[in-house]
């Protein structure tokens, strides 16, 4: 029994942590300022 106790208590704690990682992830993405879509170089199409 404390083999088993011991193995479900070890995927609850990777299971509690992946999902806090997730999470973590993914405010961490969130919080990143969002950057301009300006272009580099722009052609001059008035000329056709």
């Amino acid at each position: 029994m404390h083999r088993t106790l011991a193995a479900a208590l070890t995927a609850l704690t990777a299971a509690a942590l992946a999902a806090g990682v997730a999470l973590g992830l993914v405010a961490a993405l969130d919080a990143t300022p969002e950057q301009p879509n300006v272009p580099l170089v722009t052609f001059d199409r008035s000329g056709e």
